[in-house]
């Protein structure tokens, strides 16, 4: 590949990345101009005198703590600031506790403290409440009582402590201001739109299979708007990151401070699991090429329509009320109990069918879908209850009959 055409690639990569969220260009430029704002320290000499090579502190301090996120700025520099504050003081203590020893006994004496403390900070790393919310703590802690505790031995600690604490929350106060007021990116509209999308996704998918039948896996396998819940299946990871982010931010937009994050997880782990009934729906669907032919079968596929067609309304319905932080509708109630009988007139049929049939063979794949199509009805009603459960504990608004008809 030549220097032009890995050029080419990477313009049209760039793009694509640019088009995909513009908030990624904004978010750029902010911690361009955060350095640019920190750097100040070095540029002006009084800034310079009053903190000398410490302001190199404030500069890391903005290229490791500001996030994408408001809530994940937030998150960073309190765990920095708060890190930096009891680290310093344990590192001021330690040199003094040093320095009673004498001077051959203060590097042993350091070097003790900096092996205990480092072992048993590193140590509390492994315990999975600590990695999940304070693991950069943790880290910067044990990055700041060496540095401090080992620099104390050879330059004045105290003034090196202030030095250091001064610039680093500098930094993190520059991080704050620009990311919160400065086309500000909030975790807790992120969580909220992806939880609001992923049903969407799923609801897209079993609308086509009602629609289109046995085969719209088939037909369609290239259609990435259809294959959209194989993204769902990825999003736990991000939405756990998002949930713990949008802890940390105050009231914005339509949220309260104390908007009940958490129970997004609890939709989501949900809705992931209804997409793995899905992904089997649609890789058995592509495999076994159903195409019912008697009338038994007929009969059978009535239900199974039904399932996925009913199953698919009450997601997007679910998904508007999540968008409009509003209530869900009696509708949903409703697609979900046609949704169930349904699987009860499948049932029905099954038991006053009389065996052998002479398509015995498009008999259990039917019933293979139905199965999975019953599994997936389940878990759209647990997200329903989870989203009732959310709406009750974030006070959406209550559905007027003109939007239950819009719906």
């Amino acid at each position: 590949m030549t220097l032009w055409s890995s050029l080419i690639e990477f313009a049209k990569a760039t793009k694509k990345i640019g088009e995909d969220d513009p908030r990624r260009i904004v978010h750029s430029m902010k911690v361009g101009l955060a350095l640019t704002l920190v750097s100040l320290l070095y540029y002006f000499r009084p800034l310079y005198d009053g903190f000398g090579q410490a302001g190199m502190w404030a500069i890391l301090t903005v290229v490791v703590v500001f996030e994408f996120t408001v809530g994940g700025t937030l998150s960073k520099s309190f765990n920095r600031s708060c890190a930096t504050m009891v680290a310093g003081a344990l590192g001021i203590g330690a040199e003094y506790l040093a320095n009673l020893c004498g001077e051959r006994g203060e590097p042993v004496i350091v070097a003790i403290l900096v092996f205990v403390l480092a072992t048993m900070a590193t140590f509390t790393r492994f315990y999975p409440s600590v990695k999940r919310k304070c693991d950069y703590g943790v880290l910067i802690f044990i990055l700041t009582f060496t540095l401090v505790a080992v620099s104390g031995f050879r330059a004045e600690i105290l003034r090196l402590a202030h030095q250091r604490l001064s610039t680093i929350i500098i930094g993190g106060i520059t991080c704050m201001i620009i990311s919160i007021f400065v086309y500000p990116v909030w975790a807790g509209q992120d969580l909220h739109d992806l939880v609001a999308t992923n049903i969407e996704k799923l609801a897209l998918y079993l609308e086509s299979f009602a629609g289109e039948g046995f085969h719209s896996s088939v037909e369609n396998n290239d259609n990435s708007r259809l294959q959209g819940y194989k993204s769902v299946l990825n999003s736990k990871a991000t939405e756990e990151a998002l949930a713990n982010f949008a802890w940390w931010e105050p009231g914005h937009g339509s949220f309260r401070f104390n908007h009940p994050w958490k129970q997004y997880l609890k939709i989501g782990a949900h809705v992931s699991e209804c997409a793995c009934h899905v992904k089997a729906l649609d890789g058995y669907a592509a495999s076994s090429k159903i195409k019912p032919a008697s009338e038994t079968c007929k009969n059978f596929q009535k239900p199974c329509t039904t399932m996925s067609s009913e199953s698919a309304r009450a997601l997007k319905d679910l998904a508007s009320a999540i968008k409009t932080l509003k209530s869900p509708s009696s509708d949903i109630q409703i697609h979900i109990q046609s949704s169930k009988s349904a699987a009860n007139e499948f049932e029905s049929i099954l038991k006053n069918m009389s065996l052998p049939q002479p398509d015995g063979q498009e008999l259990m794949q039917l019933l293979v879908v139905a199965s999975i199509l019953i599994d997936i009805t389940k878990c759209v009603e647990q997200i329903s209850d989870s989203i009732h459960e959310l709406s009750m504990r974030a006070d959406f608004e209550e559905q007027t009959p003109r939007d239950n008809e819009s719906c």
